[in-house]
């Protein structure tokens, strides 16, 4: 948790090269909440997003139907909510860089399904 600063509700710029100039530019706005995020936050973070940028809102809570309607009018905008969030971290994880690894030591367990069982 942050206070909110001098950032506009932008909590993260990312881009490809170093110096940020080489599109596309993509403002991200992270929410921790577990609660519900609507539509005056993905709007305000749209308010943000330049002609030739994208946003993106990450929350580990879920989004209002109106943020979802509002997401779909826009082209340029992804909403990501707590269970898409653990599954992209769940099918990108092996190429995770070994220090972000090292803060989110995952490892693979395989559970065996009882032979009879609904599974099958």
């Amino acid at each position: 948790m942050s206070p909110e600063g001098p950032d506009g509700g932008v909590d993260i710029i990312a881009h490809r090269d170093e110096l940020g100039f080489e599109p596309p530019i993509i403002k991200v706005q992270v929410k921790s909440t577990e609660g519900e995020v609507g539509d005056p936050e993905a709007s305000a973070l749209y308010g943000k997003v330049g002609p030739n940028e994208h946003g993106l809102l990450v929350t580990l809570g879920t989004f209002t139907a109106q943020a979802r309607n509002f997401e779909r009018n826009k082209s340029n905008l992804r909403l990501i909510d707590g269970e898409a969030l653990v599954n992209l971290v769940l099918a990108h994880y092996e190429k995770f860089d070994v220090s972000y690894k090292g803060l989110l030591p995952l490892r693979r367990v395989y559970v065996p399904v009882p032979q009879g069982s609904d599974d099958d």
